[in-house]
C-alpha cells in the first residue's frame, strides 16, 4: 500500500462533483428532480438539498467526461494505489457486482471454478449468469458455536487436486464473525495448481490499515479482492470496491469488461464520491482512526467477559483450523452461559434500549464497529448489555444448533446454471425429497448452503433446515422463509 503519496490526500472525483454540482450550472439532462427543486419535499427535508444538488448523472465534462486521466478515472487510480492493486474499480451495486464480474471473467461456459461453499450468494447468482461449471469446498465448521470459519490451505490443496480444470478458487475471508483465513499458504497452493486465488475480503476493507489488523489479502498473494467499503470504511451503503492484483493471474482486461457488462449506465454519483472519499479517509488518517476504536473495542471486550454467562470470541480462536488471524473491529459475543439465545438477547436489547446489533444466532450476538466508532455508545452498550442479561438470563446452559460435518456434502446432479432457469414447480417440502433444487437456502447460522441449485433435496437437509426454522434461525434465500414448501425442477 502506498498511503505516503503526495495525491492521496486528494479527492479528484469529490472535488469535481462538488464544483458541478454547486456552481449554479442549468442542468438540460437527467435526474428529473434538477438538482432537488424537482423533489417532493419529503425526500428535500430528509435528505436535504445539498445532496440531491449532487445527484448528477454519468458524462458530465470534467467530472467523467475529459481529457484523460478524468476525476472519475484519477479517483480509481488512488484507490488502486492505496490498496497496492494493479487495477481497482469502484462499485455501485456492493461487492455482489463484482462477485458477478468474477464469474462472467473466470468462470466462462466450458470453465471451471472452486467455491467456498458459505462463499456470498452473489457467487452463485455470477455462476448462473456466466454459465460456468463449479464444485464446492467446505469451510471448517465450528459445532460448538454452529460458527463457519475459513478453508485451510489443506482441504484447498486436496480440493484442487481432485479436480485439475480448477481456472479459480474463490474463497471467504473474513468471516462474517470477524476470522481470517490462511491467505498466504492458500495463495501458494492455489498457484501451485495452476488456479488463481479470488478473496471476499467484504468484511476486511480496513485490513493491513493498521499493525494489529490483518494483512491485506493482496499484499499475502491473493489474484483479485472484493471489498465491501461501506461495512467498516465509511462509504455509503450499497458502494464497494473491486481490486485485482499486479501480474497476477486474473486479466484486468477481461475483468474491465465484465464490469462493464453488469454496472448501472447511471451509476450513483453520491456513492461513487462517497468511495473517493472512504479512500482518502483510511489512507490518510486509517491508522490513527483505527488506533483509537481499537482501543475502545478492548475496554469493551474486557468489559463483556465480566458480565455472568458471556464470554468473547476472538483472538484466543486463533491458530484453530481455518482461523489465521482475526478482526477486533468486531465484538462476538457467546452467550450461551444466560441461559438464552443470542436471539433472546438482540430482542430484549432492542426492546429496552433501541439496540440493534449486526447478527445473532443461536450462541451468539455480533457488533460490527467502524473505522472511527464512537466510543460513547459502545461503552452505553456495555452497561446496557449488563443490565439485559441480569434480567433475562435463567437457569440451564442453551444447546447450540451443531451441524455434523457429514451434512456438508453434497450430490450435486445438474450444473447451477441449468437447474436456476429450469422448468420448476414450487411442492411441499416432504415432496421435494429426492427432487432436484431450483433453489439456494442457507440458514443463518452457520450462514453455509444446505442445499444450492442442482443439488438432490435429502431427507437430511430437510430435517437440518426444519431445526434451523424451529429455532428462530433466518433461511437466506428461501422462496418460503417458513420452509413449507421449495422449488424444484419439473421431472
Amino acid at each position: 500500500m502506498n498511503r505516503s503519496a503526495p495525491e492521496q490526500p486528494t479527492t479528484p472525483y469529490l472535488d469535481a462533483l462538488v464544483a458541478y454540482g454547486f456552481r449554479g450550472s442549468s442542468r438540460f439532462h437527467v435526474p428529473g428532480h434538477k438538482g432537488g427543486g424537482g423533489s417532493d419535499p419529503g425526500l428535500l427535508s430528509a435528505v436535504g438539498e445539498r445532496a440531491l444538488a449532487l445527484d448528477i448523472s454519468q458524462d458530465i465534462d470534467g467530472v467523467d467526461v475529459g481529457p484523460p486521466p478524468t476525476p472519475y478515472e484519477r479517483a480509481e487510480l488512488l484507490a488502486a494505489e492505496a490498496y497496492g492493486a494493479g487495477q481497482t474499480w469502484f462499485l455501485t451495486n456492493g461487492a455482489t457486482q463484482g462477485n458477478h464480474a468474477l464469474c462472467l471473467s473466470l468462470a466462462r461456459p466450458g470453465e471451471h471454478v472452486l467455491v467456498q461453499r458459505n462463499s456470498h450468494a452473489s457467487v452463485v447468482d455470477g455462476l448462473v449468469l456466466s454459465g460456468g461449471s463449479a464444485s464446492f469446498i467446505a469451510p471448517e465448521y465450528d459445532a460448538e458455536l454452529g460458527m463457519a470459519h475459513g478453508v485451510t490451505p489443506e482441504a484447498l490443496e486436496q480440493a484442487l487436486e481432485r479436480d485439475p480444470r480448477t481456472r479459480a478458487a474463490f474463497i471467504v475471508s473474513p468471516t462474517y464473525y470477524g476470522m481470517s483465513a490462511d491467505i498466504a499458504a492458500c495463495a501458494e497452493v492455489a498457484h501451485a495448481a495452476g488456479a488463481a486465488l479470488v478473496v471476499d475480503n467484504a468484511w476486511g476493507a480496513h485490513f493491513g490499515f493498521h499493525p494489529a489488523l490483518p494483512e491485506s489479502p493482496l499484499h499475502l498473494g491473493a489474484d483479485a479482492v472484493l471489498a465491501s467499503t461501506h461495512k467498516i470504511v465509511g462509504s455509503l451503503t450499497q458502494s464497494a470496491m473491486l481490486h485485482v492484483a499486479r501480474d497476477g493471474k486474473v486479466d484486468a482486461d477481461s475483468v474491465g469488461r465484465a464490469v462493464r457488462l453488469v454496472r448501472s449506465t447511471s451509476p450513483s454519483s453520491l456513492l461513487l464520491a462517497s468511495l473517493d472519499s472512504a479512500r482518502r479517509q483510511i489512507a490518510v488518517h486509517g491508522e490513527a482512526l483505527l488506533e483509537r476504536t481499537l482501543a475502545a473495542s478492548a475496554a469493551a471486550r474486557a468489559a463483556i467477559d465480566e458480565v455472568p454467562g458471556c464470554s468473547v470470541v476472538g483472538e484466543g480462536m486463533v491458530g484453530r483450523p481455518g482461523i489465521a488471524g482475526w478482526d477486533p473491529l468486531r465484538i462476538v459475543i457467546d452467550v450461551r452461559g444466560t441461559g438464552c439465545t443470542g436471539y433472546e438477547v438482540a430482542g430484549a436489547l432492542r426492546a429496552s434500549y433501541d439496540i440493534y446489533v449486526e447478527l445473532a444466532t443461536h450462541a451468539t450476538i455480533v457488533l460490527v464497529l467502524g473505522i472511527a466508532q464512537p466510543v460513547e455508545p459502545l461503552q452505553h452498550f456495555v452497561h446496557d448489555f449488563a443490565e439485559t442479561v441480569r434480567r433475562i438470563s435463567r437457569e440451564g446452559r442453551e444447546h447450540e444448533i451443531a451441524r455434523p460435518q457429514a451434512a456438508l456434502e453434497h450430490e450435486t446432479v445438474i450444473p447451477l446454471r441449468a437447474a436456476f432457469l429450469g422448468e420448476g414447480e414450487t411442492v411441499p417440502v416432504d415432496e421435494a425429497i429426492g427432487r432436484i433444487s431450483c433453489e439456494s437456502i442457507a440458514g443463518y447460522p452457520p450462514g453455509v448452503p444446505a442445499l444450492l441449485p442442482g443439488e438432490r433435496v435429502t431427507g437430511e437437509v430437510v430435517g437440518y433446515l426444519r431445526e434451523l426454522r424451529d429455532a428462530g434461525a433466518r433461511l437466506h434465500g428461501a422462496a418460503d422463509p417458513h420452509f413449507e414448501t421449495v422449488r424444484v425442477l419439473v421431472e
